[in-house]
């Protein structure tokens, strides 16, 4: 059968698409003004289309199409106090933020500097998926001791991939609304996305080994008399946490099977001494144990490393960012407990409080000289913490 009509009449198309002999012999028949007259029609129609396009581009162009001042997409404040100081780790705090959360993390900030970085003046990296307000740089430049950096996300590295089924994935959405928190919120699912595969991509990062991360909102709850950045190049850590729970199945149905098939795939990135065991059920399924990674501090290398990029990207293209609700935390715990030795990964005591749960240091001399949280409503205790499994292996 033919894949055309065959029509042997002006303008008609020949069996394979093309031109039918007969229309190019009344092409050749036509005055050449009329063909120049023809071209410049179908020129100024081009044009035309094209303005129209410029003036009214779909939804998803217009926003790469948005243009930014160099200083929106990315900027740095440097404090003259910091000239020529020689840093013992190449690190800094990293805060994924909106303006609108300026005063809560502007809270969290001072707390940070107080208990910890005023002795040490490590430089902060914000991060917003909308260019940062002057209030929102004065009032950090104010509250901090170290550098400031502020970068806008990218935004292929904020959106929806083209390979994921939207109608699918707002349904997903629409059935978890009142299931889980952030049920409903594609904001969420691409925040999760974005922390799980790109944070550690941003230029601004470029000149950092090791990074904290921060949220506004947070506490901390104790003095850390000590560099937890240089205790983990010391000691030759990785990733560092201090809160460990169970997440909710429901958002991370198929994360365990594409966590397998990832696994079958690329044995040879997989750590001799790792720690699946801390996230595997004794029926082989996953146990929903994972760090709480909005407190981890972590070495980029690690995230930026052909095994943890491979893992993300095999992620990605599963969909389960969007199509279900796969989280960060679950993410970097089963990348951690998979691509890394036990030895490379360090549970901190450290005083810190992301409500409704905190870690507080146990100790009774150290929290009695440095804290001000309650010991015995430290997540350790709770039936959800999964960190005294960890600390068992």
């Amino acid at each position: 059968m033919q894949k055309w009509r065959s029509d042997s009449s002006p303008g008609g198309m020949g069996p394979e698409g093309g031109i039918s002999t007969d229309r190019k012999a009344a092409e050749q028949r036509r005055p050449s003004h009329q063909r120049i007259l023809g071209s410049a029609v179908i020129l100024l129609a081009a044009i035309a289309a094209l303005v129209l396009f410029v003036a009214n581009p779909p939804p998803i162009e217009r926003a790469r199409m948005l243009t930014y001042s160099p200083s929106q997409i990315r900027e740095s404040r440097l404090k003259h106090a910091n000239t020529g100081r020689v840093y013992p780790v190449r690190a800094a705090f990293v805060i994924l933020v909106r303006n609108s959360e300026l005063h809560d993390l502007r809270a969290t900030v001072r707390q940070l500097e107080d208990q910890f970085n005023k002795r040490h003046h490590y430089a902060y990296v914000f991060l917003n998926n909308e260019p940062f307000t002057e209030e929102f740089k004065q009032a950090m430049e104010w509250a901090t001791t170290g550098d400031c950096h502020f970068g806008l996300v990218p935004y292929e590295h904020w959106s929806m991939p083209p390979w994921v089924d939207r109608v699918r994935a707002r349904r997903t959405m629409a059935m978890m609304a009142d299931k889980v928190p952030y049920g409903d919120s594609e904001s969420y699912r691409k925040m999760c996305r974005y922390e799980s595969g790109f944070f550690f991509q941003h230029p601004l990062l470029d000149n950092f080994d090791y990074y904290w991360r921060v949220e506004p909102g947070v506490e901390f709850t104790c003095a850390i008399p000590y560099d937890p950045f240089k205790y983990m190049v010391d000691h030759n850590k990785l990733y560092g946490f201090t809160i460990s729970l169970i997440e909710f199945p429901i958002t991370v149905k198929t994360l365990w099977q594409t966590t397998n098939a990832f696994r079958a795939t690329y044995p040879g990135y997989i750590a001799p001494n790792n720690t699946l065991d801390w996230v595997t059920a004794p029926n082989g399924s996953y146990n929903m144990c994972h760090f709480w990674s909005n407190f981890e501090i972590a070495s980029l290398d690690f995230f930026r490393s052909p095994a943890y990029t491979a893992y993300f990207d095999f992620l990605d293209r599963a969909g389960g960012f969007f199509l279900e609700r796969w989280g960060d935390a679950p993410v970097h715990s089963l990348a951690v407990s998979m691509l890394l030795n036990k030895e490379q990964v360090h549970y901190f005591d450290i005083g810190y409080l992301h409500k409704p749960f905190q870690n507080c240091p146990t100790d009774p001399d150290f929290n009695d000289m440095h804290c001000f949280c309650n010991p015995n409503r430290s997540a350790i205790y709770n039936p959800d913490s999964c960190t005294k499994a960890w600390l068992a292996l």
